[in-house]
C-alpha cells in the first residue's frame, strides 16, 4: 500500500504542473503568415504563441465579427480553475498520505480519479461550449459577412481537437504539456488504486 500512496501523490503533485505550462493551444495558419499564428490556453488566462499573436488574431477576428480574446477577468473559468486543480492536488495529496499511513484504502484512490475525470470532461464541455459562442455568435454589423453555400452564416468555431479549415486558414487544436502532466498524473494515480487493491497489505 505504501508503493501505491507514494503513486498517488506524484501523480496528484503532476497536476500542479497546469499552473506553469500550457493546458492547450490553437494555432492558425495560412498563405499570407509565413509563422502560424497562435495562443496558449492556460488554466487562468490565454498567452500568444507568439509576441504579437493575440493583437493579430484579434485584428482578423473584428473584421468577421468575432469577439476579442477574453483576458482573465472576463471568464469566470480563469478564476475557478486554478482553485479546482489546486484543491483536487492538495486532496490527492492528503489522501495519498492517509494510504501511506494505512488510514484509507485503495478506494480512495479511485474515487480521487473518478472525481478527477467528471471535472475533467466538465471543463472540456465548458471550453467546447465557450468555443461554439465565440465562432458562432458574431456581431451583425461585421465588415464581412460570410455564408454558407446553403445561406446560413458561415461558422468560424475552431475544433476541439484536430484540424479544420477555415477559409484560407488551417485551424490546429491539441494538448499542451501542461494537459499531458495532468494526463500522465490521472494515470499514475489509477496505478496506484492498482496496486492497492492487489496488494493492499505489502509495506
Amino acid at each position: 500500500m505504501k508503493k501505491a500512496s507514494i503513486l498517488m501523490i506524484l501523480g496528484s503533485l503532476l497536476l500542479l504542473g497546469l499552473f506553469v505550462f500550457p493546458l492547450w493551444n490553437i494555432e492558425l495558419g495560412a498563405p499570407q503568415y509565413p509563422e502560424p499564428l497562435g495562443m496558449d490556453i492556460y488554466i487562468d488566462g490565454i498567452q500568444g504563441q507568439n509576441e504579437f499573436d493575440i493583437q493579430n488574431i484579434d485584428g482578423l477576428n473584428h473584421y468577421i465579427g468575432m469577439k476579442t480574446l477574453p483576458k482573465p477577468e472576463e471568464m469566470w473559468e480563469f478564476t475557478v480553475f486554478p482553485l479546482v486543480i489546486g484543491g483536487m492536488a492538495a486532496l490527492g495529496v492528503l489522501i495519498g498520505l492517509l494510504g501511506y499511513f494505512k488510514k484509507v484504502s485503495h478506494k480512495w484512490f479511485f474515487g480521487w480519479l473518478i472525481l478527477m475525470t467528471v471535472l475533467g470532461v466538465l471543463g472540456m464541455y465548458d471550453f467546447n461550449a465557450w468555443m461554439t459562442d465565440y465562432g458562432t455568435n458574431l456581431d451583425p454589423k461585421a465588415i464581412m459577412k460570410l455564408a454558407n453555400p446553403d445561406g446560413t452564416p458561415m461558422s468560424y468555431k475552431p475544433p476541439l481537437l484536430g484540424h479544420k479549415k477555415m477559409l484560407n486558414f488551417d485551424a490546429y487544436s491539441y494538448p499542451r504539456l501542461g494537459a499531458y502532466l495532468m494526463f500522465l498524473g490521472m494515470a499514475l494515480t489509477f496505478v496506484a488504486g492498482y496496486l492497492g487493491w492487489k496488494r493492499p497489505e505489502r509495506p
